[in-house]
């Protein structure tokens, strides 16, 4: 199944049977370790071989599971930010610095893990990725703001809006100077989000932008 579509669809269309234990604590391992591999060098190179070796299974259950390198890398970003970051923003679509200041300081806390994957081979399904938990994030949002659209309308600015802050956040994990600073770099999430809600006040008053 495609990683962005994990993403934007949490839910998979229908309920697939559990996965045996033996499988769950391999993923759980090969998960941890191309976290931890990735981040201590940062780079997303990183050979089969060892990814097997600090997961302590084999090659072949890399392959088995997840098809290739690229794919298991991909999925451990989407397990990390699962388990991690969307514990942290449950309770809707209030407290928005709360949820904005959780959201960079999970960033920042992972950037060497997070600028590996968008800088190397997995750069484009990374980004998809990145792309696919922001709109799933943002979608009631969009709701919120622009009041009731059709579905459409909802996805089209949801792809809109999303694919505008991962960009944000690509080139503030990849260029931003260390330490990375949660706290302003929320502020300036917030700013451009204050934008985009007084230019929509503006219309629904009847002004112009």
């Amino acid at each position: 199944m495609d990683v962005y579509y994990r993403f934007v669809h949490p839910e998979p269309p229908q309920v697939p049977r559990p996965l045996d234990r033996r499988v769950q604590r391999s993923r759980a391992a090969l998960f941890s370790a191309a976290v931890r591999l990735v981040s201590e060098r940062g780079t997303a190179a990183i050979p089969v071989t060892d990814l097997a070796a600090v997961a302590d299974v084999s090659r072949q259950v890399i392959y088995v599971q997840f098809g290739d390198r690229e794919s298991l890398l991909v999925e451990a970003a989407i397990d990390l930010v699962r388990r991690e970051l969307f514990p942290q923003l449950e309770g809707g679509t209030e407290a928005g610095r709360r949820r904005a200041l959780a959201t960079a300081r999970h960033f920042a806390h992972h950037r060497s893990f997070y600028r590996a994957m968008l800088t190397g081979s997995c750069a484009f399904a990374m980004t998809r990725a990145l792309n696919g938990v922001l709109g799933s994030l943002q979608r009631p949002v969009m709701r919120m703001l622009f009041g009731e659209l059709d579905q459409d309308t909802v996805e089209d600015l949801t792809a809109f809006f999303s694919g505008g802050m991962a960009a944000v956040i690509n080139d503030w994990l990849i260029d931003g100077e260390d330490p990375l600073d949660p706290e302003e770099f929320t502020d300036r999430l917030l700013r451009l989000m204050s934008v985009v809600t007084a230019g929509q006040h503006l219309r629904a008053d009847g002004g112009h932008v």
